[in-house]
């Protein structure tokens, strides 16, 4: 054997020289790939510059030293890029969008609660984004909860004080527009933490909304998160 099976660590051969080298380099893969940690799951081109033991999910179609190793982990040791075959349940840290990921045996997939041999998974994500209000006495927003999307919950942080003739407001969705809360305040760092009894389900994407109590909305921002399961399909 020249490597080993799981992680495809190079192995010291009987009467080689150098052995430091092939040490040395399974020990920069080991360093890599054990609490795994990927800069990048979409890049086709090895970045310009890279620090020692950086790790990227290399994209379909990839060019230059990451050419033919589309799939694979690139790895930067020693001055140059290793590579190593990910096998259906590694984990790894995706680091661009602070989420756990999983390797299903075809792509990366965050937010892995229970996976199927055939790529079935219940996956949890939270989406979060910042709304600038506008005038008005309601607010939709532009970001939408997912078709077929489980909802749990949705938590809200005023960022910059809202402004208006409002008294406090409140935060819906689906047809309820106090479903996540109501009275809610209007300086900056008032919050809400909308938890729901029952999951809300709904069949096409649909915007949260906001609307204001006793006047009308002027200005501000609120960060928005919804805390959301999804069920996927097997291959």
């Amino acid at each position: 054997m020249d490597e080993t099976t799981q992680m495809q660590l190079p192995l010291v051969q009987a009467a080689q020289a150098q052995k430091h080298v092939t040490v040395n380099e399974a020990l920069m893969r080991l360093d890599g790939l054990v609490q795994l940690r990927l800069q990048s799951l979409d890049q086709t081109v090895p970045p310009v510059t890279a620090a020692e033991g950086d790790c990227h999910a290399v994209a379909a179609n990839a060019v230059n030293e990451w050419a033919g190793h589309d799939g694979e982990v690139a790895i930067f040791a020693g001055g140059g890029w290793v590579f190593a075959v990910p096998r259906a349940g590694w984990r790894g840290w995706d680091i661009v969008g602070g989420a756990e990921l999983v390797f299903d045996g075809a792509g990366w997939v965050g937010g892995v609660a229970a996976i199927s041999a055939s790529g079935a998974a219940m996956r949890f994500h939270v989406l979060e984004f910042d709304h600038v209000i506008s005038a008005g006495a309601s607010n939709a927003t532009v970001e939408l909860i997912p078709s077929h999307a489980m909802v749990f919950g949705v938590t809200a942080r005023v960022v910059s004080d809202i402004t208006g003739t409002l008294a406090s407001w409140r935060l819906g969705a689906g047809g309820a527009d106090n479903r996540f809360g109501s009275g809610l305040g209007l300086g900056q760092g008032s919050y809400a933490t909308g938890v729901l009894g029952a999951p809300l389900t709904g069949y096409a994407p649909q915007p949260l909304e906001l609307t204001a109590e006793g006047g009308d909305f002027a200005g501000g921002t609120v960060r928005l998160a919804v805390h959301y399961c999804e069920l996927t399909l097997p291959n």
